[in-house]
Protein backbone atom coordinates (compact mmCIF):
# COMPACT_ATOMS: atom_id res chain seq x y z
CA UNK A 1 0.00 0.00 0.00
CA UNK A 2 2.58 2.35 -0.41
CA UNK A 3 3.03 2.83 -4.07
CA UNK A 4 1.97 6.09 -5.19
CA UNK A 5 0.08 5.25 -8.50
CA UNK A 6 -1.82 2.38 -9.79
CA UNK A 7 -1.31 3.47 -13.50
CA UNK A 8 -0.68 6.73 -15.51
CA UNK A 9 -4.03 6.42 -16.33
CA UNK A 10 -5.93 6.94 -13.63
CA UNK A 11 -3.65 9.53 -12.68
CA UNK A 12 -4.96 11.39 -16.36
CA UNK A 13 -8.34 10.42 -15.60
CA UNK A 14 -8.82 10.96 -11.99
CA UNK A 15 -6.20 12.34 -10.55
CA UNK A 16 -5.39 9.50 -8.36
CA UNK A 17 -2.27 10.11 -6.30
CA UNK A 18 -1.82 8.04 -3.04
CA UNK A 19 0.03 9.61 -0.03
CA UNK A 20 3.17 7.80 1.88
CA UNK A 21 2.80 6.04 5.08
CA UNK A 22 5.38 8.93 5.92
CA UNK A 23 3.23 11.85 4.89
CA UNK A 24 0.17 10.48 6.72
CA UNK A 25 1.70 10.16 10.04
CA UNK A 26 3.29 13.64 9.89
CA UNK A 27 -0.06 15.39 9.11
CA UNK A 28 -2.14 12.40 11.12
CA UNK A 29 0.38 14.01 14.19
CA UNK A 30 -0.71 17.58 13.91
CA UNK A 31 -4.27 16.20 14.75
CA UNK A 32 -3.12 13.44 17.62
CA UNK A 33 -5.12 14.64 20.55
CA UNK A 34 -8.04 13.80 17.94
CA UNK A 35 -7.05 10.39 16.71
CA UNK A 36 -6.23 9.76 20.34
CA UNK A 37 -10.18 10.03 20.68
CA UNK A 38 -12.00 7.22 20.60
CA UNK A 39 -15.30 9.19 19.39
CA UNK A 40 -13.78 11.89 17.31
CA UNK A 41 -15.15 11.34 13.66
CA UNK A 42 -12.98 11.60 10.53
CA UNK A 43 -13.97 12.08 7.14
CA UNK A 44 -11.56 11.72 3.75
CA UNK A 45 -13.54 13.05 1.00
CA UNK A 46 -11.09 11.22 -1.26
CA UNK A 47 -9.43 7.95 0.57
CA UNK A 48 -8.66 6.13 -2.12
CA UNK A 49 -7.65 2.94 -0.47
CA UNK A 50 -7.48 4.22 2.99
CA UNK A 51 -4.07 5.37 3.66
CA UNK A 52 -5.60 8.32 6.15
CA UNK A 53 -8.24 5.93 7.45
CA UNK A 54 -6.38 3.13 8.14
CA UNK A 55 -4.15 4.69 10.28
CA UNK A 56 -6.74 6.51 12.36
CA UNK A 57 -8.55 3.32 13.01
CA UNK A 58 -4.69 2.17 14.07
CA UNK A 59 -4.52 4.47 16.14
CA UNK A 60 -7.92 4.76 17.85
CA UNK A 61 -7.32 0.94 18.31
CA UNK A 62 -4.09 1.10 20.07
CA UNK A 63 -6.35 3.32 22.38
CA UNK A 64 -9.06 0.64 22.99
CA UNK A 65 -6.26 -1.49 23.05
CA UNK A 66 -4.75 -0.05 26.06
CA UNK A 67 -7.91 1.01 28.08
CA UNK A 68 -10.13 -2.17 27.57
CA UNK A 69 -8.34 -4.73 27.36
CA UNK A 70 -9.15 -6.50 30.51
CA UNK A 71 -13.11 -5.71 29.92
CA UNK A 72 -14.11 -8.43 27.00
CA UNK A 73 -17.15 -6.18 26.29
CA UNK A 74 -16.19 -2.89 26.68
CA UNK A 75 -13.74 -3.81 24.35
CA UNK A 76 -15.82 -5.08 21.94
CA UNK A 77 -18.21 -1.84 22.22
CA UNK A 78 -15.20 1.05 21.73
CA UNK A 79 -13.62 -1.10 18.64
CA UNK A 80 -17.43 -0.73 17.26
CA UNK A 81 -16.83 3.01 18.23
CA UNK A 82 -13.79 3.50 16.66
CA UNK A 83 -14.77 2.13 13.59
CA UNK A 84 -17.87 3.67 13.37
CA UNK A 85 -16.45 7.51 13.40
CA UNK A 86 -14.93 6.94 10.49
CA UNK A 87 -16.03 7.74 7.18
CA UNK A 88 -14.90 7.80 3.27
CA UNK A 89 -16.12 8.70 -0.06
CA UNK A 90 -13.88 7.73 -3.40
CA UNK A 91 -14.84 8.06 -6.97
CA UNK A 92 -14.01 4.60 -8.15
CA UNK A 93 -15.26 1.21 -6.88
CA UNK A 94 -12.19 -0.51 -6.31
CA UNK A 95 -11.04 2.15 -3.97
CA UNK A 96 -13.97 1.90 -1.55
CA UNK A 97 -13.86 -2.09 -1.96
CA UNK A 98 -10.27 -1.94 -1.02
CA UNK A 99 -10.33 0.24 1.83
CA UNK A 100 -13.78 -1.41 3.34
CA UNK A 101 -11.58 -4.23 3.28
CA UNK A 102 -8.89 -2.83 5.17
CA UNK A 103 -10.45 -1.42 7.49
CA UNK A 104 -12.49 -4.65 8.48
CA UNK A 105 -9.08 -6.44 8.76
CA UNK A 106 -7.48 -4.01 10.94
CA UNK A 107 -10.52 -4.05 13.50
CA UNK A 108 -10.04 -8.07 13.16
CA UNK A 109 -6.73 -8.09 13.86
CA UNK A 110 -6.77 -5.90 17.23
CA UNK A 111 -9.68 -7.46 18.66
CA UNK A 112 -8.56 -11.28 18.17
CA UNK A 113 -10.07 -13.55 20.92
CA UNK A 114 -13.08 -10.87 21.83
CA UNK A 115 -14.47 -10.41 18.45
CA UNK A 116 -16.90 -13.17 17.11
CA UNK A 117 -18.63 -13.17 13.59
CA UNK A 118 -21.50 -11.29 14.95
CA UNK A 119 -19.10 -8.42 15.61
CA UNK A 120 -17.61 -8.84 12.49
CA UNK A 121 -20.13 -8.62 10.39
CA UNK A 122 -21.91 -5.55 11.88
CA UNK A 123 -18.26 -3.67 11.40
CA UNK A 124 -19.00 -4.72 7.54
CA UNK A 125 -22.34 -3.58 7.76
CA UNK A 126 -20.90 0.08 9.43
CA UNK A 127 -18.04 0.26 6.78
CA UNK A 128 -20.37 -0.54 4.16
CA UNK A 129 -22.74 2.80 4.89
CA UNK A 130 -19.81 5.16 5.87
CA UNK A 131 -17.46 4.30 3.21
CA UNK A 132 -18.91 5.47 0.12
CA UNK A 133 -18.68 4.85 -4.00
CA UNK A 134 -19.49 8.63 -4.65
CA UNK A 135 -18.52 12.18 -5.97
CA UNK A 136 -17.06 13.98 -2.96
CA UNK A 137 -17.98 17.07 -5.66
CA UNK A 138 -21.17 16.40 -6.97
CA UNK A 139 -22.27 15.06 -3.53
CA UNK A 140 -24.29 12.06 -5.11
CA UNK A 141 -23.93 8.39 -5.23
CA UNK A 142 -21.71 6.80 -8.55
CA UNK A 143 -23.74 4.74 -10.75
CA UNK A 144 -27.03 4.66 -12.75
CA UNK A 145 -28.72 5.82 -10.50
CA UNK A 146 -26.90 8.61 -8.92
CA UNK A 147 -28.58 9.42 -5.17
CA UNK A 148 -27.12 12.46 -2.80
CA UNK A 149 -24.60 10.86 -0.49
CA UNK A 150 -26.31 9.56 3.26
CA UNK A 151 -24.02 9.71 5.95
CA UNK A 152 -25.03 7.70 9.48
CA UNK A 153 -24.14 8.86 12.75
CA UNK A 154 -23.84 5.95 15.32
CA UNK A 155 -24.14 6.68 18.65
CA UNK A 156 -23.69 4.43 22.17
CA UNK A 157 -26.61 5.01 24.45
CA UNK A 158 -27.54 3.12 27.54
CA UNK A 159 -24.48 0.53 27.42
CA UNK A 160 -24.54 -1.41 24.64
CA UNK A 161 -27.32 0.15 22.54
CA UNK A 162 -26.29 2.12 19.38
CA UNK A 163 -28.58 5.05 18.01
CA UNK A 164 -28.47 5.70 14.14
CA UNK A 165 -29.76 8.52 12.43
CA UNK A 166 -29.53 9.10 8.86
CA UNK A 167 -28.02 12.70 7.06
CA UNK A 168 -27.82 13.67 3.72
CA UNK A 169 -24.22 14.58 3.14
CA UNK A 170 -25.06 18.16 1.45
CA UNK A 171 -27.62 18.82 3.86
CA UNK A 172 -24.76 18.89 6.68
CA UNK A 173 -22.48 20.96 4.46
CA UNK A 174 -24.97 23.84 4.23
CA UNK A 175 -26.13 23.46 7.43
CA UNK A 176 -22.53 23.89 8.53
CA UNK A 177 -22.23 27.01 6.45
CA UNK A 178 -24.91 28.74 7.21
CA UNK A 179 -24.69 28.51 10.71
CA UNK A 180 -20.92 29.30 10.11
CA UNK A 181 -20.00 25.99 12.51
CA UNK A 182 -17.96 23.24 11.86
CA UNK A 183 -18.78 19.79 11.16
CA UNK A 184 -16.08 17.98 12.02
CA UNK A 185 -13.52 19.39 14.51
CA UNK A 186 -10.10 18.81 15.81
CA UNK A 187 -10.09 21.87 18.38
CA UNK A 188 -12.53 20.70 20.37
CA UNK A 189 -15.87 22.78 19.37
CA UNK A 190 -19.20 22.43 19.44
CA UNK A 191 -20.62 20.86 16.11
CA UNK A 192 -23.44 21.48 14.60
CA UNK A 193 -25.99 18.78 12.92
CA UNK A 194 -29.31 19.23 10.75
CA UNK A 195 -32.63 17.61 11.04
CA UNK A 196 -31.49 13.32 10.19
CA UNK A 197 -33.33 12.14 7.56
CA UNK A 198 -33.86 9.20 9.07
CA UNK A 199 -33.91 7.72 12.88
CA UNK A 200 -34.06 4.52 13.69
CA UNK A 201 -34.67 3.39 17.80
CA UNK A 202 -31.66 2.53 19.69
CA UNK A 203 -30.91 -1.34 19.25
CA UNK A 204 -28.04 -3.80 20.81
CA UNK A 205 -25.24 -3.02 18.46
CA UNK A 206 -25.10 -7.23 17.43
CA UNK A 207 -28.42 -6.22 15.68
CA UNK A 208 -27.29 -3.29 13.68
CA UNK A 209 -26.84 -5.80 10.33
CA UNK A 210 -30.82 -6.91 10.60
CA UNK A 211 -32.07 -3.73 10.84
CA UNK A 212 -34.14 -3.21 7.48
CA UNK A 213 -32.71 -0.20 5.51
Amino acid sequence: MNRHIVSKQRVADHGEVFTSQREVNAMLDLVQQETARIDSRFLEPACGTGNFLAEILERKLRVVDSRYRRSPLEYERYALLSASSIYGIDLLEDNVVECRRRLLSIVEEHCGSFFNGDFLRVIRFILGRNIIHGDALSLQSVGDRPRPIVFSEWSLVNGGMVKRRDFEFHELLSFAGMKGQPLFSDLGEEVFFPEPVKEYPPIHYLGLADVQE
